[in-house]
């Protein structure tokens, strides 16, 4: 084997490691339990809402991103909820009371769960959550179908499953 081969398979190994350690649930796969309490301390699970289209949004009331994204999630949710499209935001936040002024400013009217330990969250590492805002849009049968799909064709995707 010549030293062109040797290096271009010790490459392929490293990006095929790198990939298995960042890689995040795959599409096709049935989505991992989630539960967390909501901003009245109840616990409330992604299983509540199995036979509805979910999108799990993972955010904080500190990502500027996310503040973004809520915006525009908000934009659509009347719409996807006419349709049974229903939105289950999950907070990393560490400060309680930054995640339930976030819910007030950016006006978020679907469910809330908050992890409460920012990224050490064991929820965060079996998602594999490494940036936020990530959605992950999960069919009625609990099968993820889309990651971080586009807001704007979400309810084009459906009509088509």
């Amino acid at each position: 084997m010549s030293m062109r081969q040797r290096c271009l398979i010790f490459l392929l190994l490293i990006f095929w490691a790198c990939g298995q350690i960042e890689a995040q649930p795959l599409i096709g796969t049935n989505a991992f339990p989630l539960s967390a309490k909501n901003p009245n301390g109840k616990v409330i699970s992604l299983d509540s809402l199995r036979g509805k289209w979910v999108l799990v949004d993972f955010w904080a009331s500190w990502c500027r991103p996310c503040r973004q994204s809520n915006r525009v999630v908000r934009k659509f949710y009347p719409k996807w909820k006419e349709k049974g499209i229903e939105v289950f935001g999950v907070s990393l936040d560490e400060n309680r009371s930054a995640w339930i002024k976030a819910i007030q400013s950016d006006k978020i009217t679907w469910p809330q769960v908050n992890t409460a330990v920012n990224w050490d969250s064991p929820l965060i590492a079996q998602w594999q959550i490494n940036r936020i805002p990530t959605t992950f849009l999960i069919d009625p049968a609990g099968v993820i179908r889309v990651i971080d799909p586009d807001p704007g064709a979400i309810l084009s995707f459906i009509s088509k499953h």
